[in-house]
């Protein structure tokens, strides 16, 4: 069967959903060419291995030479100090986006966050229409990222579409996690809804399952037609639908970042 792509690229192959979703990747390429910083072993059958730092120019070009689209899950993941986030996720993205133009590659998927919209109370509704609201040095990243990728579609063409991802993990344990939670296999279909949808433009696609109690409105990606088929539903051990912690004096259950707005700023360390 012919796949979409002779060769793609992905990003952050060593982090954890990066080694959840690489057997699945397969399905879009004839070769998946995986990058990350440190070694994390040999490439298999229709893989190719190039690590290299975000941070720098010649090995970003390096990673993105001759593949015709780009899985970007590389960077920082969770909040930290500046200084790692600005190299890898604001650095890092330039040096992409930079050899993405250059290099004439035409697709971009772009591994946003939920925490890029943390500060919106969990009685809200959010469409991607509405003004990003971080929820910390991580999230700012990923605003910064989507601005970027926008700049990149108005003045030189590269499509991106930029997923907002929920809480893409085996199981949810809380209430915020429920609401949020992302089954691997959805996760797979949006990423091949995102490189295969024609004329996506700049589109920002909130990514979960179909799970009750939503916070996200999705109406501006209705044209990748991302239907999820997993659900939060299904853990019964779990409080389901809409909670009102709008009155709630924990920071955690009144906005929808969660336990990220435990973190607070983060300076370097003396």
């Amino acid at each position: 069967m012919s796949k979409p792509f002779k060769r793609i690229l992905f990003t952050g192959a060593a982090g954890g959903l990066g080694r959840r979703l690489r057997e699945h990747l397969h399905a879009f390429a004839d070769i998946v060419r995986l990058s990350d910083l440190n070694d994390f072993g040999p490439a298999g059958e229709g893989e190719e291995i190039v690590l290299g730092d975000l941070g720098n120019r010649d090995d970003v070009f390096r990673m993105c030479e001759g593949v015709d689209a780009v899985i970007h899950f590389g960077g920082v993941s969770t909040e930290e100090e500046w200084a790692p986030i600005m190299n890898a996720n604001i650095h890092g993205l330039v040096n992409l986006y930079e050899a993405v133009h250059t290099l004439g590659i035409k697709r971009v998927v772009f591994a946003s966050s939920n925490h890029t919209v943390g500060m919106y109370k969990t009685t809200d509704l959010v469409d991607a229409t509405m003004p990003p609201r971080p929820d910390g040095y991580y999230g700012v990243s990923k605003v910064f990222g989507e601005a970027l990728s926008r700049y990149y579609w108005d003045r030189f063409g590269v499509e991106t579409v930029c997923v907002r991802i929920g809480y893409c993990f085996p199981e949810p344990s809380n209430h915020r996690q429920a609401v949020l939670w992302l089954d691997l296999p959805d996760l797979v279909e949006m990423l091949r809804r995102a490189l295969i949808t024609p004329a996506v433009g700049h589109t920002i696609a909130f990514c979960t399952s179909d799970n009750p109690g939503a916070w996200w409105d999705n109406r501006e990606a209705r044209h990748l037609a991302y239907v999820p088929k997993g659900s939060s539903r299904g853990f019964t051990h779990l409080d389901e639908g809409r909670v009102d912690h709008s009155n709630n004096d924990d920071i955690t259950l009144k906005f929808q970042g969660g336990g990220f707005l435990n973190n607070g700023p983060k300076y370097p360390k003396n």
